[in-house]
């Protein structure tokens, strides 16, 4: 069974970047992006995905507000917040919303796979 995996980031170059990450392992499908928190809710809602991978920045909703809208509708939903900033207060927020993993994106080609996995199994991921 395939993973399904919505990527969302307002910069196309970082979605497809993520996708290809993603596309490299072949237990994952990439089964929808979105370029912002609102499209992110609701791209959640129409595909069901089981892990979406979240940016933080974005214009209008951002990836935390997002995040803990998902959660809301759909507890289940693992999430990966992914993000260039790597600064103790946002890291925080994301868990206050509900995140269980933070992967900058410095790291991404290296440990966002494996944070997806943690996810996946209902453990935390978040840089020491």
């Amino acid at each position: 069974m395939c993973l399904r995996v919505l990527v969302v980031d307002d910069h196309e170059a970082v979605r497809k970047g993520v996708c290809a990450i993603l596309g490299s392992h072949g237990g994952v499908e990439v089964c929808g992006e979105a370029v912002n928190g609102n499209e992110a809710v609701a791209k959640a809602t129409a595909l069901r995905p089981q892990v979406v991978v979240m940016d933080i920045s974005m214009p209008g909703m951002d990836g935390i507000a997002a995040s803990r809208e998902i959660l809301n509708l759909y507890p289940e939903t693992g999430i990966v917040i992914l993000s260039m900033h790597n600064s103790k207060p946002l890291i925080e927020n994301a868990r206050k919303a509900g995140v269980r993993a933070y992967v900058t994106k410095g790291e991404a080609g290296s440990t966002l796979l494996e944070a997806i996995d943690a996810v996946t199994q209902n453990r935390e991921f978040f840089p020491s």
